[in-house]
């Protein structure tokens, strides 16, 4: 009965972890890259976002809850996990230890990232163009960033091989080669947005 409810559990975090939760770091990524087009257009995408109706409940429930269920149970995962890549050193082992690492680093980086935007906006600062470029004009802090995002996007990226497994739609060892591919190359798109949008705040 107990492995049952893990299983159950570990497969909501899995898909938490997609949906929604994954689907907001690429909208948000995708947001952010808009500050390479300068200042005017990422102020304007930002400021649509914010003007959405129900902002506030879609904020909670759709994105702070899922997050904040998946950085729980992720961190109980991180810290119950047998990690065996001295002894076998196989590709996916390194990818399931990765996983824990960069899971733990995302969430620092979101606390991070959430108390310099989202908390100082609620005591009246605004969220736009030169907050960013303020934030990241220090170059510890810029690296601290692209650390972050490139963490977060990799969680998010080996996190969806792991759910196409999870839930059954990878089976074959064809098709789970084939995903690896495709979640790279989205590893690699979604960094180069990432990237270029931290570049163009500076």
């Amino acid at each position: 009965m107990a492995r049952n409810q893990e299983f159950l559990w570990r497969r909501l975090h899995s898909l938490l972890g997609v949906i929604p939760v994954g689907l907001f770091l690429v909208q948000h990524l995708v947001i952010n890259h808009f500050a390479t087009q300068g200042p005017e257009a990422f102020n304007n995408a930002a400021h649509f976002m914010e003007g959405l109706p129900f902002r506030i409940f879609l904020e909670v429930f759709v994105i702070y809850l899922p997050l904040l269920f998946h950085a729980i149970y992720g961190i109980y995962i991180a810290f119950t996990a047998k990690n065996n890549t001295s002894r076998y050193g196989y590709f996916r082992n390194w990818m399931f230890m990765l996983q824990r690492i960069t899971g733990i680093i995302t969430l620092v980086f979101i606390a991070w990232h959430v108390w310099e935007t989202r908390i100082a906006a609620a005591f009246g600062a605004e969220v736009n163009f030169n907050m960013m470029a303020d934030i990241l004009a220090s170059p510890f802090m810029f690296i601290f960033y692209v650390v972050g995002v490139l963490s977060a996007i990799f969680h998010f990226a080996n996190g969806l091989w792991s759910f196409l497994v999870s839930w059954g739609i990878t089976v074959s060892p064809r098709s789970q080669v084939i995903s690896t591919y495709v979640t790279i190359g989205i590893f690699v798109v979604l960094s180069v947005i990432g990237i270029r949008a931290l570049v163009a705040f500076i």
